[in-house]
């Protein structure tokens, strides 16, 4: 019998947890979330301010990670950036606002492709975490950037400029309640960037709250990644 999805569902998949080395020596934690069955994608999550107690268990990335392998396919591959601290552990390193993170971006997306030989990537960034994103994900190899609230706290408008001359495709989830960039605002700060789709989300706030609000997030993500335009169950 359907059981109704609730903040505390967890279905099945295959979780690993893993260690990855940066460039300059950082060990970055994460867990990898995969389907039983076949991946139809795959997403890279890019967690909230770690001053501000983001970190891979951030609760819309620990409720993709508990649902996306077993309702769509996906696999879900979270870590902590450097000095971030989650149940899993902490990484190594020190919290540098953006800029050498940029380097545990680059350790993760190789760690997607080279070990873990995942296939249709994207690039998903919540908060800080669309920074990162922004500013670090260029490599050719996954398919595009996903950003929930996006506060454009540290991208510049030359990074941004920048994905003009990139041809993937960017979708910014954006909260009518939001703390720092509301769709109005995202629409004027995005405006150097006309290819990048804003989708303005009714009723929702920066962190996500509430079961409508990241079960829109989840159907979303899904339609991205793998072309299913339904919305996600609500049972299982």
């Amino acid at each position: 019998m359907a059981e109704i999805i609730r903040p505390s569902t967890v279905l099945p998949a295959l979780r690993t947890p893993f260690h990855v080395l940066t460039s300059d020596g950082v060990d970055l934690i994460g867990e990898v979330a995969s389907p039983l069955g076949q991946s139809k994608g795959a997403i890279l999550t890019l967690h909230p301010l770690p001053t501000a107690g983001g970190m891979m268990d951030s609760h819309v990335y620990k409720k993709a990670s508990n649902r996306l392998p077993a309702m769509a396919g996906i696999t879900v591959v979270r870590f902590n950036t450097r000095g971030t601290s989650s149940e899993a552990g902490t990484s190594s390193g020190a919290f540098d606002n953006g800029g050498a993170e940029g380097l545990d971006v680059q350790a993760m997306i190789n760690y997607c492709f080279d070990v873990l030989g995942l296939e249709n990537l994207w690039i998903v960034g919540w908060s800080f975490g669309t920074d990162l994103a922004l500013r670090h994900a260029k490599d050719s190899r996954h398919q595009g950037l996903i950003l929930l609230s996006p506060p454009l706290r540290t991208t510049t408008n030359e990074e941004l400029l920048y994905w003009n001359s990139d041809p993937r495709p960017i979708t910014a989830l954006v909260p009518e309640h939001d703390d720092y960039l509301k769709p109005d605002a995202a629409r004027e700060r995005f405006a150097i960037v006309p290819k990048l789709r804003i989708i303005p989300v009714d009723d929702a706030k920066h962190l996500w709250l509430g079961e409508p609000s990241v079960h829109r997030v989840l159907s979303e993500i899904n339609t991205i990644v793998t072309g299913d335009t339904s919305p996600l169950p609500l049972e299982y």
